[in-house]
């Protein structure tokens, strides 16, 4: 590396430089990437298959990417997703069809933020991943179930990333500095300890935002020589309003342990907080929805309908008198009975779909089904609605609220 070669890599972001080479410098997704994982192997041999990555930001996504390019013998072509065209891709699949009939090579096309590609853009890849004319890796942040289509999908690996460890920001944070060729470390300046402590709680697992603060105060310094705790936060200070995101999930998370624990006072009290400070009240009314179902269900149904009302009020009458539906509706949930029945029957339901084959619709309630027979007006007909329900329990009512009447049906007095 030449002199203008260093000066152009040290204007590139901190956390750019910083991104891994190889597997060896990689943190994070030990359960996909550590030593005698598959996807790990497959990388190593050039063996891989298309295949979606799926996660939080930050989490080492296109950094694997980048990771595979350099290890295979592939050519790698990268796609901007937001402005793709079918024209464009059905170029890329050519040169990659040719590629593999005269010389035998391989292409792996890498798509990030893959949910951000047009469905008919998406369709069109279908042949070419089916195949094998390409090999995709597609990076997204978004639910693989909602955002891709199922056919591309079906025919890819998903491997799921995880938030990084406290512990692997820290080792991070602390290579950028002793790294001289991409980090910090041609400059004489320390990070004290409870500076990267602090920065690895408060950046929730986002390795971009730390390194960026790190920069942001080292570029800062004058004649200091360390960056010290103080520092850090004035360099981070991220805010929402007047509250930084840490404290932001802080209050948020008292506020929903506040309402399923009945406890009305303190819940209108983190709630008040929050507005005050300045957070969205439709983020606030979105979670009190959530938590109606979740913490409520069965036992008090009008509560999903008071948190609605409440979240349509808000937003038709904005602030600040949409501190009063907000808080009706807190109140309802905080003194309606409790019941989390229907959050454990549908993550019950969602694992055995998860962890078991695919069960077909039996003949009885197919679409045009001769023998379908309506069980408002035939209560004792034997039709199925599984092959094989055995072993299936998702819903457990519990005795509590309305649903105590649930309970009653399905166990009794006992």
């Amino acid at each position: 590396m030449d002199l203008f070669d260093l000066q152009n890599n040290m204007n590139r972001p901190l956390a750019e430089r910083m991104r891994p080479e190889n597997l060896e410098e990689f943190y994070g997704q030990k359960h996909l990437l550590g030593k005698g994982k598959i996807l790990r192997n497959l990388i190593e041999q050039d063996r891989i298959t298309s295949m979606i990555l799926q996660g939080p930001p930050s989490t080492g996504k296109t950094s694997l990417a980048h990771i595979i390019s350099q290890k295979t013998n592939a050519d790698f072509v990268k796609l901007n997703s937001v402005s793709l065209s079918v024209k464009e891709l059905r170029e890329t699949m050519q040169k990659a069809e040719e590629n593999l009939k005269l010389y035998d090579k391989k292409t792996v096309v890498f798509i990030d933020e893959i949910h951000a590609m047009k469905s008919n853009v998406q369709m069109t890849l279908l042949p070419a991943v089916e195949d094998g004319t390409i090999i995709m890796i597609g990076a997204t942040t978004e639910s693989v179930m909602h955002s891709i289509i199922p056919p591309l999908v079906s025919r890819c690996r998903v491997y799921t990333f995880k938030k990084l460890e406290n512990q692997e920001i820290k080792e991070i944070v602390r290579t950028a500095f002793h790294d001289a060729d991409r980090g910090l470390g041609v400059a004489d300046i320390v990070i004290e300890n409870d500076a990267i402590d602090y920065l690895a709680d408060i950046c929730d697992g986002d390795i971009r935002d730390a390194l960026g603060a790190v920069e942001t105060a080292y570029f800062s310094l004058e004649e200091r020589k360390n960056i010290d705790l103080a520092l850090i936060k004035e360099a981070y200070e991220k805010r929402i309003n007047s509250i930084n995101t840490n404290d932001e999930y802080n209050l948020m998370s008292a506020f929903i342990k506040s309402m399923r624990g009945s406890q009305t006072n303190a819940a209108l009290y983190w709630l008040a907080r929050m507005l005050y400070s300045g957070v969205d009240p439709m983020y606030i009314a979105r979670r009190i929805v959530v938590h109606a179902v979740e913490d409520v269900g069965m036992a008090n149904p009008h509560a999903l309908t008071m948190a609605i009302n409440a979240k349509n009020a808000v937003e038709f009458i904005g602030a600040p008198e949409g501190r009063l539906p907000l808080a009706q509706a807190v109140v309802f949930i905080c003194e309606s009975p409790k019941s989390n029945s229907v959050y454990k029957a549908i993550n019950s339901a969602l694992d055995f779909v998860k962890n078991n084959k695919a069960q077909e619709v039996p003949n009885d309630i197919k679409q045009g089904s001769k023998t379908y027979k309506n069980p408002i007006d035939h209560p004792f007909n034997n039709m199925k609605y599984l092959d094989n329900s055995d072993g299936i329990d998702f819903y457990r009512p519990q005795n509590s609220g309305v649903e105590a009447k649930i309970y009653k049906r399905y166990y009794g007095d006992n």
